[in-house]
């Protein structure tokens, strides 16, 4: 019965501290939220104020109004078409050199593999000059190509991962299929591809909240507003020459979040097993 007694009152304490440690995790955007019904003296002078003292809802309209006679609602669409697709390009060239790895035998196989994996630990920033050089050359700059075609060639993150899923589906499909007088290509289409739904879907919500919280590519390679992508587009409210409007900033940071949240709200559960059903796999 102490026994007993003990398991529960341990359960409550760590219930307790979970519920301590999420709130705690979770203050930052929630002051950002209702810093958004703030004006600027609230948010500079009476920080530690969580509520405000008067709900000012212009900061959304005057947030949206944008800068340079372009509103946010350009800058969301710019986002929306950078991260679709982007995200679409990850997903299917992933999903395909992941099954050439997984299930085709070729020459070099081996070796492009660790070629694959070693660039998993080259940090982002030692590929941006050469990036940025290549794209330069090419006549690139001040457009979405370079922050969409470098997606329709895979990533090695979401490669490995789809690769450890293929490990558990059985390789007789393939046999059979093959017996069948499918190709290569026609497996993959009709058999893999379907199977592979729950690690499809990791990678899509993972590189939507990559692509969408992006900042580096489109400063580095956007120069015209009306091209600005949100993230970049909330960073211009913060002008060194001038008053920032913070009131407007947090309004449309909380607007960002919208996107990013209902993703995770409604693909949670295919998050989850897609990864915890790759991890298992080997």
């Amino acid at each position: 019965m102490a026994s007993l007694h003990n398991k529960k009152t341990l359960s409550a304490i760590g219930t307790v501290f979970v519920i301590l440690l999420g709130l705690l995790m979770i203050y930052p955007v929630i002051w950002m939220i209702l810093g958004s019904f703030k004006d600027n003296y609230q948010i500079l002078n009476e920080s530690t104020k969580l509520l405000p003292n008067e709900w000012n809802f212009e900061n959304y309209s005057n947030g949206w109004k944008g800068y340079g006679k372009t509103s946010f609602s350009t800058f969301f669409l710019n986002s929306f078409f950078v991260t679709g697709l982007g995200t679409i390009g990850v997903t299917i060239s992933s999903a395909l050199i992941a099954y050439a790895f997984a299930r085709v035998k070729f020459k070099g196989r081996k070796l492009l593999f660790s070629c694959m994996i070693s660039t998993m630990m080259l940090p982002g920033q030692v590929v941006q000059i050469p990036q940025y050089v290549i794209f330069q050359k090419l006549h690139m700059t001040n457009s979405y190509v370079p922050l969409i075609l470098p997606c329709f060639f895979g990533a090695a993150f979401f490669i490995y991962l789809m690769m450890q899923f293929m490990a558990g589906l059985p390789k007789e499909l393939d046999e059979a299929a093959f017996m069948e007088g499918c190709s290569k290509y026609s497996i993959f289409v009709r058999i893999i591809f379907p199977l592979l739904a729950p690690a499809l879907i990791t990678t899509f919500i993972i590189q939507f909240y990559w692509k969408w919280d992006d900042f580096m590519g489109p400063l580095i390679y956007l120069s015209r507003p009306q091209k600005y992508t949100v993230s970049l587009a909330i960073k211009m409210f913060a002008d060194s020459t001038s008053t920032t409007d913070y009131g407007a900033m947090f309004a449309m940071s909380t607007l960002s979040l919208i996107p990013v949240f209902l993703i995770f709200l409604f693909f949670n559960k295919y998050l989850m097993e897609g990864i915890s059903t790759s991890g298992l796999k080997g």
